[in-house]
């Protein structure tokens, strides 16, 4: 894992400074403290690349930029291609002639031989890359399937500036930086519109997505595709000859092939293990492949009720791990948040970020750069509440429909009001998409009706009939959702909204990557997930229980209490929860939540803070509304430290102080291949 950056200039002629370049690259160091290189095509592309060794650890030529020797390819890759070994061999037998034993470098040699659109399906893993054919004259930009490592772009005056995180955009002295008012008001309800981001101007490669940015005549021009998708199966066209035990055996032996090889790497690879079916999963087939004990990392909280530590030494105990056990209390969480928004660029609900974050950090200190996660089994095996809630509301086969919602309820209390909403509700442009508002949004959407009061005038004027849901609602492909079975539009819609925009993002890349730690999730294996989809969904919510086929996949790996244990939502504690939590709380809000903080940015009103505030701290207000303003006061928080961190800092000059301070120059560029 590595974090990339770079410009395409409006004219092939026009220069690049490199020292920009070697700033673009500091400022990201904690994705690649391993050193850095940087290229200038004297075709008008410059892109710079800071390293964290993984694979080939001590090869000075798997230092990237990538420069092919024809001059006619310059590429850069943040990520990991798995598999990379076969395909290496395959292309040596061909005659190719590696200059590394990166697997980044397959890129290179499969794009010149076979193109693109060739190349994508052969990749394999999570990615983010760059890259420029002088022969076309244009760039391409590609992410990852799933969203997993992050890509964004902007156009300026000078040309096209893009990087693996926002602060890259912002070192560049012609990139604006301002909220958008839809930005901001997305950020106050938690869900992001897919493609966007706070910030005015500035944007994301959606997951699976292909931008091209093609220059004629001294104007840049962008499209896109998309070139893989989760593709549900119809209803009809579902393989109905497939039995029960053939699914889990498919799964079984998909999920093993996607751990086995998230294991090859030139350092030690441990496991994030919590209480749930997905890290327990990964941790017993991971220890069955290596044969020796796996280190096994496992966050713990000071609240019983949030705290999954027992399950999680049970676990371990069953595999033989090597359990490392970080307990965390109240003050730690806000105590790092302003650092944990540095890093993921965008606003929190929740304190688990900080608690991700936090861990991280110990896992560097201990000497591991990577471990295997859990994220995507909710969303391939239906694993979430909501899902669950929109089968019993909207499905066919949901069963007995009272008891189910309120065996749900009962069970989801802790979290109603952010995984689940209070009340139902339902956005028509959503309904209209879907065929019904998918629960997994509804608690965002009810924060929505909130955040007009909580704007300063003018943007509130700017955002008058503002409609969230439709905005979200024209992003979602039609096509994957018509036809298809209730349960199948529900995971869909997650794994394009919050998936991409807060599990894999605050929950996941950022703040992994902001101590140098690579997480690799072997559920979000592209072929595992072709299989998942073909599972029936009464096999993903079999009576009444989530995950189920996946459950039969792996019961002999878990131990008996967690197999037949209902889905917990991962969560850190919320700030009503605990009072010394809440104390910190305040201390943020003071700070940044004064009538002079709000003035200073002047994104929000301060009596409709004060308002929201005040209910709040209420006794009488109900737990769900506490749940949902504790989301709705860290967001609050979150967009006014944004605007302090990335907007009020002379963000160009921060990047510059951290080449000084890491001794990064011009120097050398990367080699050419």
């Amino acid at each position: 894992m590595c974090g990339i950056g770079g410009v395409f200039t409006h004219h092939a002629g026009d220069s690049i400074d490199p020292q920009l370049l070697v700033n673009m690259a500091a400022i990201q160091a904690h994705r690649g403290p391993d050193g850095f290189g940087y290229q200038i095509h004297d075709s008008g592309v410059g892109m710079t690349h800071a390293r964290l060794s993984i694979i080939d650890l001590e090869g000075n030529r798997a230092r990237q930029p990538f420069r092919s020797s024809c001059d006619r390819v310059l590429m850069a890759h943040n990520g990991e291609f798995y598999d990379f070994q076969r395909i290496r061999a395959e292309l040596v037998a061909q005659g190719v002639r590696f200059n590394s034993k990166s697997d980044s470098e397959i890129l290179l040699h499969l794009y010149l031989r076979e193109g693109l659109e060739a190349t994508l399906p052969q990749l394999r893993g999570e990615f983010g890359f760059a890259l420029f054919d002088r022969d076309e004259d244009c760039l391409y930009l590609v992410r990852d399937r799933f969203g997993i490592k992050p890509l964004y772009w902007t156009m300026t005056s000078q040309g096209l500036v893009f990087g693996s995180e926002l602060k890259v955009l912002f070192a560049h002295p012609a990139v604006k930086r301002d909220f958008s008012s839809e930005g901001l008001f997305h950020q106050l309800m938690q869900t992001m519109v897919p493609g966007s981001t706070a910030f005015a101007g500035i944007f994301q490669v959606q997951p699976g997505h292909v931008v091209k940015v093609q220059r004629e005549g001294g104007l840049l021009r962008t499209s896109g595709h998309k070139y893989w998708d989760l593709d549900f199966p119809k209803d009809h066209e579902r393989d109905q000859s497939i039995s029960e035990e053939q699914h889990i055996n498919a799964i079984r032996r998909s999920l093993l092939e996607a751990i086995e090889m998230r294991l090859v790497a030139d350092v030690p690879v441990g496991c994030y293990l919590s209480g749930g079916i997905d890290s327990c999963s990964i941790l017993g087939l991971a220890a069955a492949v290596n044969q020796t004990p796996v280190k096994a990392f496992t966050i713990g909280f000071d609240d019983s009720r949030y705290d999954e530590t027992d399950i999680a030494k049970e676990m371990a105990e069953a595999t033989g791990a090597e359990q490392d056990v970080m307990r965390l209390s109240g003050d730690d969480l806000y105590d790092h948040f302003e650092t944990t928004l540095w890093h993921t660029e965008r606003t929190i609900y929740n304190t688990l970020g900080v608690a991700k974050y936090l861990m991280s950090r110990h896992v560097r200190h201990v000497n591991y750069k990577v471990v295997l996660t859990g994220e995507g089994s909710d969303e391939l095996f239906a694993g979430y509440p909501a899902f669950r809630r929109d089968m019993f509301l909207h499905g066919s086969d949901g069963g007995d429909q009272d008891q189910s919602q309120k065996r749900l309820d009962q069970a989801n209390a802790l979290v109603t009001g952010a995984m689940l909403a209070a009340k139902p509700v339902d956005d028509p442009h959503l309904t209209a998409t879907v065929g019904f508002t998918p629960s997994c949004l509804q608690p965002w959407l009810a924060c929505a009706p909130l955040v007009p009061g909580l704007l300063a005038s003018e943007r509130r004027e700017a955002m008058a009939g503002y409609e969230p849901g439709k905005a979200i609602a024209a992003t979602l492909d039609r096509s994957q959702l018509d036809e298809r079975h209730v349960l199948d539009r529900a995971q869909y819609v997650w794994i394009k909204t919050m998936l991409e925009g807060q599990i894999l993002t605050w929950g996941g890349d950022r703040v992994d990557m902001a101590n140098s730690m690579e997480a690799r999730p072997p559920f979000l294996d592209h072929h595992l997930a072709a299989v998942a989809v073909q599972v029936p969904p009464d096999l993903r919510i079999k009576d009444q229980r989530e995950k189920h086929v996946l459950r039969e996949a792996v019961a002999g790996l878990l131990p008996e209490r967690l197999y037949h244990r209902e889905k917990f939502a991962f969560m850190a504690p919320p700030a009503h929860a605990d009072e010394e939590k809440l104390q910190k709380l305040d201390q943020l809000v003071a700070a940044h939540l004064s009538r002079e903080a709000i003035g200073t940015c002047g994104l929000l009103d301060p009596e409709g803070v004060a308002q929201l505030l005040e209910r709040h701290r209420n006794p009488e207000t109900p737990a769900a509304e506490k749940v949902q303003l504790d989301a709705m006061v860290n967001h609050l928080l979150g967009v006014q430290i944004l605007h302090k961190l990335f907007v009020q800092t002379d963000v160009p000059a921060q990047a510059r102080q951290a080449a000084d301070a890491r001794g990064w120059h011009v120097s050398e560029p990367a080699q050419v291949f």
